[in-house]
């Protein structure tokens, strides 16, 4: 997994770490504090299944072994890929309970803690999706942009439902309760399009419903 430093934590609180730096020391203080103390609490795990595409249409992707995925923005984006990998990372339930028992005396720095988990469980999904891409290209192929259920054109609970139905009830530390949340928390679940006709370098940002407001959006 990829390190996380000070300002991935500042800015997975929402804020801005150049003017964080400037106006609140005190912020700054928090979150190295958070990294010192939360880090030896971190528990990556990644949970992953490849799947051969079997077919697609307009708004489904089927697989060989059986199952699929629905959503226009899967079948539209994964059209070309003949292999899809579905994954579910998490970083555990530890560093979760370490800030829900903060929040009452040090709420601020229970922000920070959860802004490390933030943190620390997107760098652990960009370095999967990154390891992907490289095993991907070693073999002649591509692997496309990653995809995560509640993007646009992608029903967060039909993609949650799917996504785990077809990681199957094996002993894994991820697991989607009935409202629709998963536990840990800090859990992530998306979907890679593999094939030599796929498209590399796409944003996620692109799909994200929240795009024209994000202050954070990255370049793609």
């Amino acid at each position: 997994m990829t390190a996380v430093d000070v300002d991935a934590v500042l800015r997975a609180q929402g804020a801005d770490p150049v003017r964080i730096r400037q106006r609140s020391p005190r912020l700054v203080a928090l979150a190295e504090r958070a990294l010192r103390e939360g880090t030896p609490l971190l528990a990556p795990s990644v949970i992953s299944r490849r799947f051969t595409v079997s077919g697609h249409g307009h708004s489904a992707v089927r697989f060989l072994e059986g199952g699929k995925l629905s959503g226009t923005l899967v079948a539209a984006e994964c059209a070309p890929a003949d292999e899809m990998i579905v994954m579910a990372v998490t970083i555990g339930a530890t560093l979760e309970r370490a800030a829900d028992a903060a929040a009452a005396s040090e709420p601020a720095f229970a922000l920070a803690l959860d802004g490390l988990g933030t943190a620390a469980v997107g760098a652990l999904a960009t370095a999967e999706t990154e390891r992907i891409a490289e095993r991907a290209a070693a073999a002649g192929s591509r692997a496309g942009s990653p995809l995560s259920p509640g993007m646009e054109g992608w029903p967060l609970a039909l993609g949650q439902q799917e996504i785990f139905q077809l990681l199957g009830d094996g002993p894994h530390p991820i697991r989607l309760l009935e409202s629709g949340m998963m536990e840990p928390r800090k859990s992530l679940t998306l979907v890679i399009g593999v094939g030599a006709a796929m498209q590399s370098g796409a944003s996620q940002c692109d799909h994200c419903g929240s795009r024209d407001r994000c202050r954070h959006r990255r370049a793609s």
